[in-house]
C-alpha cells in the first residue's frame, strides 16, 4: 500500500478543546490534524489478522528484529481522559470498528465524540475494549478514567445524550447511574485486524496477565482486558495500566512488553507503585516533553539514592574496621566483600543521556566519581546505563587504607600462627 492509499483512521480519538480534529497515524501513534494527514500508513504485510507460530513470532511477535529498539518515553500524545466502550471482542473487530456499517454503537459514539470535541473541557480519547454480555463488562458498558466510573448498557439511542451530559458538561447521565470502579485496570492492544504485531503480541500478554493474576490471588484487584488500536503498533505489546498512585488515579502506558515482563509490571507498578522505566512510554495528563522530563527526574533520583547508599556504606567500612579484620581472620586469605553487588538498572529504549549520572553526582556535591556506561544498539537508538555497585564507588584513598589494614592484620595472623607452631 502506497503512502497515498487508504487513510488509516484510528479507533482512538483525541479531542483538543481548541484545535482542529486530531487523529492518530497508524505507524507511530502520534496525533496530527486531520487536514494534514499524509504518508504514515501501515504496510500491507501488517494488515492481516495475527496468527500463531514461530514464524509469526519471529516476524511480528516478541522476536521480531525491531522489538525493543525504539525510544519509548514521550510517545503518548497529551490527553486527559480515557473513555472505553465495551463491545464484542478482537476476533470480530474489523480494522476500523467505528466505521463498520453494522456496528452502530461504536460508529455513532466515535462520531459524536469527534463532533463535540471542541466543547469538551478535557482532551478525551475513545477506545474499544472487549465486552461480554452477562459479565462485569457487558456490551455497551462505558469505563471512564481517571474518573474511575462505569455506565451500564449504553445503546445507540443514548449516544448523543451521553456525550452531551457526561463528556461535555461533566454531569451524570440520568438514564444510567454511574458505578464507582475499584482496583487496577490493565488494557492490552489486541487489534490484530488492524496490525499483525498487535494480533500476535496482545493475546499472549492477556493470557499471561490472567495466569499471573490467578496464580497470585489478585482476582478482584486487577482486571485485564483486550482493547483496540491505541497508537504505536510498532511498540507492540502495548499495555495501559490505570490505578491509584500518589493519591490519585493515573494512566501509564508501556511498550515492548513481553510475557516475561508481565509479573514485573504487576509486582513493581501495581504492587509497589514504581514505574518500570525500561518499558515506559508515557502517562495520561502529561505532554511528550513532560513525559521525557519525568523519566529523567526519576532516573536522576534513583542515582542520587544510590550515591547516598554508597556514602553510607563507605562510612560504615571506615568506622568499623575491627569487623572487617575479624571477618578476614576467619577466612584467612580472603576478605569479606559483597559477592552479589547491585547489577544496575537497564533502561530499554530510553532517551537517557550520558551525562545524566554526572549531573546527579554534581547535585550531591560529594566529589565521588559517578560512572555511566552507555551502550548504543545497531540503529543508534537503544541506550542503557548501569548504576555501579557501592564497592566500585569507594574513594581511592579508602580502598588503599582498607587494603593496608587487611595486609597488616594478615601479617600479624601469619606471624602469630608461626609462633604457635614453633612452640
Amino acid at each position: 500500500m502506497s503512502s497515498g492509499g487508504l487513510r488509516d483512521d484510528p479507533l482512538s480519538f483525541i479531542n483538543p478543546s481548541s484545535s482542529p480534529a486530531a487523529v492518530a497515524t497508524d505507524g507511530d501513534g502520534y496525533l496530527i490534524d486531520a487536514g494534514g494527514l499524509s504518508g504514515s500508513y501501515q504496510n500491507d504485510g501488517l494488515l492481516a489478522g495475527g496468527d500463531s507460530g514461530s514464524s509469526s513470532d519471529a516476524e511480528f511477535g516478541f522476536s521480531r528484529p525491531e522489538f525493543g529498539q525504539e525510544v519509548l518515553a514521550g510517545t503518548v500524545q497529551m490527553y486527559e481522559r480515557h473513555v472505553f466502550l465495551c463491545y464484542k471482542n478482537p476476533q470480530v473487530w474489523p480494522a476500523h470498528v467505528q466505521n463498520a456499517e453494522f456496528d452502530r454503537l461504536p460508529r455513532l459514539l466515535s462520531a459524536a465524540v469527534l463532533a463535540r470535541k471542541g466543547d469538551m473541557k478535557r482532551k478525551t480519547r475513545l477506545t474499544i475494549c472487549e465486552g461480554h454480555d452477562g459479565s462485569e463488562t457487558s456490551n455497551g458498558d462505558i469505563l471512564i478514567f481517571p474518573d474511575m466510573v462505569t455506565y451500564r448498557r449504553l445503546t445507540h439511542f443514548d449516544v448523543d445524550t451521553f456525550v452531551e451530559e457526561v463528556l461535555v458538561k461533566d454531569n451524570e447521565w440520568h438514564p444510567g447511574t454511574p458505578e464507582l470502579l475499584d482496583g487496577w485496570y490493565v488494557f492490552v492492544c489486541c487489534h490484530g485486524s488492524r496490525d499483525k504485531r498487535c494480533g500476535v503480541c496482545g493475546p499472549a500478554l492477556v493470557t499471561k496477565f490472567k495466569d499471573e493474576i490467578d496464580a497470585h490471588g489478585l482476582q478482584g484487584q486487577v482486571s485485564v482486558s483486550p482493547c483496540s488500536h491505541i497508537g504505536g503498533h510498532k511498540y507492540a505489546g502495548n499495555v495501559i495500566i490505570f490505578g491509584p498512585r500518589n493519591g490519585k488515579v493515573q494512566g501509564h502506558w508501556y511498550g515492548y512488553v513481553a510475557p516475561d515482563d508481565v509479573w514485573l509490571l504487576l509486582e513493581q507498578h501495581i504492587g509497589k507503585g514504581e514505574i518500570v522505566d525500561q518499558l515506559w512510554r508515557g502517562q495520561m495528563g502529561l505532554s511528550e516533553d513532560e513525559q521525557k522530563k519525568a523519566q529523567q527526574h526519576r532516573i536522576e533520583s534513583r542515582i542520587e539514592s544510590g550515591l547516598e547508599e554508597t556514602s553510607k556504606g563507605s562510612a560504615e567500612v571506615d568506622g568499623d574496621k575491627t569487623n572487617t579484620s575479624g571477618c578476614c581472620q576467619e577466612n584467612e586469605s580472603s576478605c569479606c566483600q559483597n559477592q552479589n553487588p547491585d547489577p544496575g538498572v537497564q533502561i530499554r529504549g530510553s532517551n537517557v543521556t550520558e551525562d545524566t549520572k554526572s549531573r546527579a553526582s554534581e547535585k550531591k556535591g560529594s566529589g565521588k566519581e559517578s560512572k555511566a556506561n552507555g551502550k548504543v544498539g545497531a540503529n543508534g537508538s537503544r541506550k542503557t546505563f548501569t548504576t555501579q555497585s557501592w564497592i566500585e564507588n569507594w574513594e581511592r584513598e579508602d580502598t588503599y587504607a582498607a587494603l593496608a589494614v587487611v595486609g597488616a592484620i594478615a601479617s600479624i595472623a601469619i606471624a602469630y600462627s608461626c609462633y604457635r607452631q614453633s612452640r
